[in-house]
């Protein structure tokens, strides 16, 4: 069931995306070669306490850090710590959520790691602009499946390929609600937007093959082929005109 927010409740989920977005920019400060993810984690953990807000991560279904950080052929979920050191020319996907007041903001963004390469920086400029494109057609009498299909239409065209075990979702008082939002067209229509709807769009793009593992802790999701992965996310809300961007600043 798609729980409709009033807009009180949309306001809520924007203060908490602010703080997100917070998180994001103190961690996007700190990336550098010579960082540990566990700084980038211990960072944007500090900005949600400090803003009075609850790291939406930690311990949920068993999640053992406060957000998720993704290095180079890593997808999503990759667990921070001490020994993964960012070297130049990486990139690294940073997935932040926090919750404010019971509403939360969840939104991810791939960062470079000093000079990275010109084919690095199309994936990751593909993969926020595949949100964008997903973006316009977020609006009030639109089908889900024409963000999908969008998304999946500029990734591809790009020579790209986008992540299809894995999904975007609703968002509000829990950080997973319906619905399940793939970035890609299914074939099935899916709801007609409406107002209200608040939405975690998150494309996972990949420079080369489309299928993941998962790595024997349980968590972190890789390429197969062992190609880099970018994710870009934000969390929307459907009005009777333009989307709200939720988690920015």
């Amino acid at each position: 069931m798609i729980i409709i927010k009033s807009d009180y409740e949309v306001e809520q989920m924007r203060m908490a995306g602010k703080i997100t977005a917070k998180a994001h920019e103190a961690v996007k400060k700190l990336i550098k070669p010579g960082v540990s993810t566990l700084e980038l984690d211990e960072a944007a953990r500090d900005i949600i306490h400090s803003n009075n807000a609850k790291v939406a991560f930690l311990n949920y279904m068993g999640y053992p850090k406060n957000i998720c950080t993704s290095v180079n052929e890593q997808v999503v979920h990759g667990i921070p710590d001490k020994k993964t050191i960012l070297n130049e020319g990486d990139i690294v996907s940073v997935d932040i959520g926090s919750f404010y007041n019971g509403y939360c903001g969840d939104s991810a963004k791939t960062y470079p790691v000093g000079k990275i390469s010109d084919d690095a920086k199309k994936l990751i400029d593909v993969t926020r602009q595949s949100f964008y494109e997903g973006l316009k057609y977020c609006k009030k009498g639109y089908r889900l499946v024409d963000v999908q299909r969008a998304i999946q239409g500029y990734v591809e065209e790009n020579g790209f390929s986008v992540v299809k075990d894995y999904t975007g979702h609703g968002v509000g008082q829990n950080m997973h609600e319906d619905p399940s939002i793939p970035n890609y067209d299914t074939g099935i229509k899916g709801p007609r937007l409406i107002k209200g709807m608040c939405l975690a769009i998150e494309p996972m793009v990949n420079m080369g093959g489309e299928e993941v593992n998962v790595l024997s802790d349980g968590w972190t999701v890789v390429t197969k082929d062992k190609s880099l992965s970018s994710h870009y996310e934000h969390s929307v809300a459907i009005t009777d005109g333009e989307p709200i961007l939720l988690t920015v600043l």
